[in-house]
Parts: structure tokens; C-alpha cells; sequence
């Protein structure tokens, strides 16, 4: 395929007329800017830039966004909050977890992310009990990221405790819990389906250190370094301060400082949150060659708090966004929240600009999109050989684009845009949004619709 792209964001900077060429894979083999026009070239109007990996997304959660607001304690919190997520997760069978995620990974694709990592744990029936394939709800999830177009990297979590220490886990958790071994097993089944895959990226996560200890994080890492050693770890840490404080009265150390001293945190990882680090953590983690998986809507509706993202990229740009619990479904809500957190504890503008780069959005797009896709273990994030043909065309016939200079393009999307920006999205060479619409649409809203409906009823 042969695409001329009227304007490309590339390694280097903005271009025109920049042909892109790819293979049968939807691998890009060539990049030439100011090329002429041939026959046989598919003309791509506006402003390409790569399509967003999402580091970060709990499917099931989609379902629940907008229904959790209403204050029904005398102090609502990020745990009165799970203990809502866990009476809803306790009801979804596997048609509706289906349902529910092909209409999220088409939201997805129209907001511009072009991959999605799966942060998967709810494995077993109602009751608890696996089901007669302990893959069958990764089997749905898989099957809603090929429905939809979007590439997955599918993260099964392990979770076996209840919290610090090896507590039991409560009935709410009986549906997220397996053994090691179990999990292991999980794992090695999936491989043997997916391996080879298009558009399927496995790797593993654990849930926490509440929900994990030392001896389970270790065997895992070794099995899963047997069936692909370069396949992406991710865990939750530091999200809630509550987290850290029992964290240190368990362990002596802080959640992340414990990964970083115990752990072999490298390039493979991704410490999603890292909300509430020290300064030694803070460069600690940067130096480790982790990726930082930024979720900052989740972390703003929950209370969470703002990620030190100045210290941070200072010391590394190995950062990447996720939408979590997708309360919204947006790159430039992410990439919005994440400068404007900045601004209002520092009272400045422009926090995560550098003397580099002036732009912020420009900064920080890009450091996401590169980050998320070492997130994912995926070669895509750029537009150059070598990588996935995951491209984004904003409509340069938007009115925050009208006369905006090309350096300024990424400012105006994510700082005055909207969901009308985005026009057109491919995923590996292939285009799944025309004119801000996908081949499902007019199928996939009655299922999700009926899932929701029934589902609801639970909070």
C-alpha cells in the first residue's frame, strides 16, 4: 500500500507530502517526505500523526462510567468506589463482557488509540469457579479487539490475596483469584492459541502487591520468560496513599521503592499509576527503564492524585497513557488532564513543555505514543520503517485547526479539540475509521445496550 499523506508528525518533526509505504503485514517499510504524487497512491488528507497505544483499560468498567458520581457515604472514596466495581463485576457473564468491549475498543479507535492493553482479571464464573476453558472470558476480550480493528496486548493479571500479608481474598475478589500454578497454566494456554496471532500481544500483570507475594511474582516471571522473554509485566503501585502506608508497614519500604529493590523492574515493565512516589522513587523508576502508565481521568474521578510528571521526564520520557476505568474515552482528555494537573498544583502554564520543545502537546504526545507502545512490546508509536502502520488523521477542516501553524497542530487538538478531530484511524495497514465512523456501529450498540441494562441494576 502506498499512502500520501498531505501532513505527517515524523521522529523528526512535521512534513508534507510524505509518502508511506507498507507491506502485507501493515508494516511501514519506507517514509519519504516531499514525494510527488503516482498512481497507485491513496491520498491522505490532514494531519497524520501515529495512533495512540492505551496502556491501560479494564473493559468491564466501560459499562459502569457515569453511574458511580452520587455520594452514598459520608466520605466516598477510591475503596467505597471498588466496593461498587466489585458488585458489578460479580454479575458479567461472558456475552456481556463481550458485547461491552467491542463497543469500547470502536470508542477507542474513534478517539484515536490504535492498540489497547488489557489489563484482564476477571477469569472465573460468578461463583468463582473457572470456567471449562480457564481462558474463556481472554477469549471474549480477544475476540471484541478483532471485531473492532483495534491491536490488543492482552494482559492476564494474577491476584490471589485479599490484601498485604497473603489475606484471604474477600467474595468480592472470588471471581480474580487463581493460584500461581493456575495462572501459569492460563498463561500457557493462551500462548499455544495466540502466539503467532496478528494484532495479538501477550504478556502478564499482577494485580498489586496487595493481591501478590515475592515467591508467585517470581514464578511467573520465569514461565512467562520461557514461553517469550520480551513479553510486557505491568502491576498496579502507588495509586492510593492508603496503599503506600500499608505497604510500609508490611514491607518497610514503599510500593515502588520495594519493585525496584526485589524486583528486576526493566524495559519489560510498566508501573501503571506511580502516583504518590518520593523524589528518590521518582528517579529511581526513571533510571530502571520501566514505562510510567499514566491513567489521569481514572486518577482524577477516583481521587487518586497527580503523578510528579515534571521530575519524572526530566530524568526519562518513558511514559504512556491509559483511560482504566474509562469514565472517558479520549487521547486528548488523557494528554489534557496530565498538563493541566501540573498547572493547577504549580500555579504556571506549559508545565510539560521543555527548552527542546515548547509545545507541550507536541512533548507530550509524542513521549506517549512512543512510551505506550514499549508499554504494549509492540513496534508501532512512529511513523517511520519498521513499525506498525497505526496512523490518525485529524480533520484539518476542524475550526481549532483553521490557520493553526503545523507547529502548533497538537496544542490545538489536545488543549481546544474535540471527538470531531479525529477523521480517519488505521491499524496495521488498514483503515477501521472513515470519516469518524466504523462498520459496527450499526450492530454493536443493541448488545452493549442490553448488557447495561441489565447490568445496572446491580449498583
Amino acid at each position: 500500500m502506498k499512502l500520501l499523506a498531505e501532513r505527517a508528525l515524523l521522529p523528526n518533526g512535521w512534513a508534507e507530502r510524505v509518502l508511506i509505504e507498507t507491506d502485507a503485514s501493515g508494516c511501514i517499510v519506507s517514509v519519504t517526505p516531499q514525494a510527488q504524487r503516482e498512481p497507485g497512491m491513496e491520498s491522505v488528507r490532514g494531519f497524520t500523526v501515529p495512533g495512540m497505544p492505551n496502556v491501560h483499560s479494564h473493559a468491564f468498567q466501560r459499562a459502569m462510567a457515569g453511574s458511580t458520581e452520587l455520594r452514598l457515604h459520608t466520605s466516598d472514596s477510591f475503596w467505597t468506589w471498588r466496593d461498587t466495581m466489585y458488585r458489578f463485576a460479580a454479575k458479567i457473564d461472558p456475552a456481556q463482557m463481550q458485547a461491552i468491549a467491542t463497543h469500547l475498543y470502536v470508542e477507542m479507535l474513534k478517539a484515536g488509540f490504535t492498540s489497547v492493553a488489557e489489563f484482564h482479571y476477571l477469569h472465573h464464573d460468578r461463583g468463582g469457579k473457572p470456567y471449562g476453558d480457564r481462558a474463556e472470558m481472554s477469549h471474549r476480550l480477544i475476540a471484541s479487539a478483532r471485531a473492532a480493528g483495534i491491536a490488543i496486548t492482552h494482559l492476564p493479571v494474577l491476584y490471589a490475596y485479599g490484601g498485604f500479608g497473603s489475606q484471604p481474598p474477600t467474595d468480592g475478589q472470588r471471581r480474580f483469584v487463581n493460584s500461581a500454578d493456575n495462572f501459569i497454566a492460563l498463561l500457557e494456554s493462551l500462548d499455544a492459541q495466540y502466539r503467532n496471532s496478528p494484532h495479538v500481544r501477550l504478556g502478564a500483570a499482577f494485580h498489586s502487591l496487595r493481591a501478590v507475594d515475592a515467591s508467585m511474582m517470581r514464578n511467573v516471571e520465569d514461565a512467562l520468560a520461557r514461553l517469550d522473554p520480551t513479553a510486557p509485566l505491568h502491576i498496579h503501585a502507588a495509586e492510593q496513599l492508603n496503599e503506600v502506608e500499608e505497604c510500609a508497614r508490611w514491607t518497610g519500604q514503599r510500593p515502588v521503592e520495594w519493585l525496584l529493590d526485589n524486583v528486576g523492574i526493566d524495559e519489560h515493565w510498566c508501573i501503571v499509576h506511580a502516583t504518590h512516589l518520593d523524589d528518590r522513587e521518582v528517579l529511581r523508576l526513571a533510571q530502571s527503564g520501566a514505562v510510567a502508565g499514566l491513567c489521569p481521568t481514572t486518577e482524577a474521578n477516583l481521587g487518586d492524585g497527580v503523578f510528579p510528571a515534571p521530575a519524572f521526564l526530566s530524568a526519562s520520557d518513558r511514559f504512556g497513557i491509559g483511560t482504566d476505568s474509562h469514565v472517558v474515552v479520549s487521547v486528548f482528555e488523557e494528554l489534557r488532564m496530565l498538563e493541566y494537573g501540573q498547572r493547577l498544583m504549580r500555579h504556571e502554564r506549559a508545565i510539560l513543555a521543555s527548552d527542546d520543545e515548547p509545545s507541550p502537546g507536541r512533548r507530550i504526545h509524542v513521549a506517549a505514543s512512543v512510551g505506550g507502545a514499549r508499554a504494549l512490546g509492540i513496534h508501532a508509536g512512529r511513523i517511520m520503517p519498521g513499525c506498525r502502520a497505526d496512523l490518525v488523521a485529524l480533520d484539518s477542516d476542524h475550526r481549532v485547526f483553521w490557520n493553526t501553524e503545523l507547529t502548533k497542530i497538537l496544542d490545538a487538538w489536545i488543549f481546544s479539540g474535540d471527538s470531531t478531530c479525529v477523521r480517519d484511524v488505521m491499524v496495521g495497514g488498514r483503515w477501521h475509521i472513515r470519516d469518524g465512523r466504523h462498520a459496527l456501529d450499526a450492530d454493536i450498540g443493541a448488545a452493549c445496550r442490553s448488557a447495561l441494562t441489565t447490568l445496572l441494576l446491580s449498583l
